[in-house]
């Protein structure tokens, strides 16, 4: 299925009347959720200041959108937690005029996160209901710097390559090799590791031919499915 349009050169994410009430939450979240938990870029803080949580999950759910926890979205998939999102953006290290590629849309959040910091996110999803609803939501904000597509994420997308850097957000049983020969020289990847119950984040560089791997936090994220990653 071909992308759904969108173009380089930023993001908007202004909120419909009515909303203004989320605004105080997400200040409230971001310090003490995340500034008070060594998330220290200032261009990851502003964007999860910016970026209106409730919108990616449920009405139903809307009041819970700002603690600290995992929220269930459907089709088996949940929108992880803000420090969560926070700290895997953080490794990503990025910058404005960064090309980013996220492996699992989700309910498209952590993808209007990068959306908000990257100049362009390629964003692969293969549950296309859930990509859909994500193309929408971050369309209504307002955001055109992101091309949707719906795929096996674990084979990554060649055409808009290289990546400076690659967010994977689910829980792969190792590092697939076709998503860190899509780096670009110095390109960051950051991507949960480990069996389908716990799982540790792994930060890769490349440096020309060779990658430079460094393990973090523990985490639990659904796992990956797909060529490279678990059989559904």
């Amino acid at each position: 299925m071909p992308p759904w349009p969108g173009t380089s050169g930023g993001a908007t994410n202004s909120e419909p009347d009515g909303e203004g009430t989320y605004s105080t939450a997400r200040k409230l979240m971001v310090e003490g959720q995340l500034a008070a938990r060594k998330i220290t870029d200032d261009s990851v803080l502003a964007a999860m200041r910016a970026v209106p949580r409730h919108r990616f999950v449920p009405p139903a759910l809307w009041e819970a959108a700002y603690e600290d926890r995992p929220l269930d979205i459907g089709q088996g998939q949940t929108i992880s937690q803000p420090f969560m999102v926070a700290a895997m953006t953080q490794l990503l290290e990025l910058q404005p005029a960064d090309r980013v590629l996220e492996i699992g849309t989700g309910s498209g959040y952590q993808t209007a996160v990068l959306a908000t910091i990257a100049r362009h996110v390629t964003t692969i999803e293969r549950i296309g209901a859930l990509a859909q609803s994500a193309a929408e939501t971050l369309h209504s904000l307002g955001f055109t710097n992101v091309n949707f597509r719906i795929a096996d994420g674990t084979l990554g997308f060649e055409p808009d390559g290289p990546y400076d850097a690659i967010i994977v957000t689910a829980a792969a049983p190792s590092l697939p090799l076709v998503l860190k020969q899509q780096l670009a020289d110095r390109g960051r990847l950051v991507c949960p590791v480990g069996n389908r119950k716990i799982q540790r984040l792994v930060r890769v560089v490349r440096n020309g031919n060779s990658f430079r791997e460094r393990f973090g936090v523990g985490c639990v994220f659904v796992p990956l499915i797909g060529e490279h990653g678990w059989g559904d």
